[in-house]
């Protein structure tokens, strides 16, 4: 029997001929990034070697990337104190793939990891973080680890016990409308099958849309893969793929694509045609609770959020500012923009997005996880209404339970800034 492309990924990295749904296999990783809950993975790791009088080594500084993002600048004398920490032990033991609070290479980790050409297609990537799985868009098997399991990766390079997971094949066919795209699509999906439809699974994305889809469209799937439940989202490698790493990320070897064969064994098979789909948004206080824009349409607002992990790429704040371009936010609402890297701030102020947000009444923050988690930057008041692109809206994630958040896409958050209410896009901008 054929194996999917995760399956391939795995007994090529457990050094099998093949492997199942089931199996239970330790591959060789070949990048392992934290952010600041690195101080949690260094407190792990040195336990291992206590009291065994062997000196700490990590297996291959190369294959480590650390990246400051959540709490960018320190809030805290805390987290200042846990990046201090980091920094320590990041020089002293040679980790290069560091990204420390800086204009020109810092940014969210989901975004410094593609865009400086640490992903590779075929790659096994673990990540202290729930959406590793976000690196899937390159191709690679992407997943979320805690911790003590990061601790192990560190010393012996191999990820233990990975139980093969199944896989849900996605097919998308159609064109988008104006002002509908991947977040609507991934919102869509997770609506249709639950925030549990996928526990345990690989989403594998294909079709022509997919085909057609940028690599920034790519990861907003795969980003939120995990809110399906799924262990990871992945799209395979092709053209696409080959010209985000060589004309974006700098990445001039040859990729090497790894597809799934054609007798491939499926948990699910779903088909999408998104030529008939409309703008989305996640209700409060659940990913899949999913409507349309236009079932919510008129719903106050207080706080609009653009960037994240999810949204924060040039081509997202590129739609925003375009809507948003000569016109205001409305009164009573205040708008937050978070660029996802110094280099996507830095060419959104060169193309004139930045001026278009600051004139409209937006404020502009440093690239930066922001107020997604609720710890850092724009928390929510009590009783306030949050619309954002960012990726959850459970009770409390931007800092308050008595807080309530939708999520969008950046078309529908611009809209709505300028209306002080959810709004559909669509409508009037066709």
């Amino acid at each position: 029997m054929g194996m999917t492309v995760v399956e391939k990924i795995l007994a090529r990295a457990s050094g099998r001929g093949a492997v199942k749904a089931g199996d239970v296999v330790e591959p060789a990783v070949d990048l392992a990034m934290s952010h600041e809950n690195a101080a949690l993975v260094i407190n792990q790791f040195l336990e291992i070697y206590s009291g065994t009088g062997r000196e700490p080594a990590i297996w291959d500084p190369s294959k480590v990337a650390i990246i400051f993002d959540h709490r960018v600048p320190a809030e805290s004398a805390k987290t200042a104190g846990n990046q201090k920490k980091i920094r320590e032990f990041v020089s002293r033991y040679a980790i290069s793939k560091f990204h420390d609070i800086r204009g020109d290479t810092g940014g969210i980790c989901h975004q410094i990891l593609p865009e400086s050409g640490y992903v590779r297609p075929g790659a096994v990537v673990v990540g202290t973080d729930s959406h590793t799985t976000s690196h899937g868009a390159l191709g690679a098997f992407a997943f979320g680890i805690g911790a003590t399991e990061m601790a192990s990766v560190w010393a012996l390079g191999t990820a233990l016990n990975v139980e093969v997971p199944g896989t849900i094949l996605v097919e998308v066919e159609g064109e988008f409308g104006p002002y509908v795209g991947p977040k609507d699509l991934i919102l869509h999906l997770i609506g249709l099958i639950s925030a549990q439809g996928a526990n345990f699974k690989v989403i594998e994305f294909h079709g022509r849309t997919i085909r057609a889809m940028s690599t920034s469209g790519r990861l907003v799937l795969c980003n939120m893969s995990v809110e399906a439940g799924a262990t990871a989202g992945i799209v395979p490698a092709d053209e696409e793929t080959d010209r985000y790493l060589r004309d974006e990320a700098g990445v001039e070897s040859v990729q090497e694509h790894v597809t799934a064969d054609p007798g491939a064994s499926y948990s699910r098979v779903i088909s999408i045609d998104v030529s008939s789909l409309v703008p989305q948004v996640a209700c409060p206080h659940a990913v899949d609770n999913v409507r349309s824009v236009r079932e919510v349409a008129g719903t106050s607002v207080q706080q609009i959020v653009i960037g994240s992990c999810t949204n924060g790429r040039l081509d997202d704040l590129e739609v925003a500012a375009g809507i948003l371009r000569g016109k205001k936010v409305a009164r009573g609402t205040r708008m937050l923009v978070f660029p996802a890297s110094g280099r996507i701030y830095a060419e959104a102020l060169r193309k004139g997005f930045i001026a278009d947000f600051m004139n409209s009444g937006a404020v502009v923050m440093n690239p930066g996880c922001g107020p997604c988690l609720g710890v850092h930057e724009g928390a929510l008041g009590d009783n306030e209404t949050a619309l954002s692109t960012t990726n959850r809206n459970f009770k409390g994630r931007m800092g308050n339970p008595s807080a309530s958040v939708y999520l969008c896409s950046p078309a529908v958050a611009a809209a709505s800034a300028l209306e002080g209410v959810i709004t559909d896009p669509t409508e009037g901008r066709n």
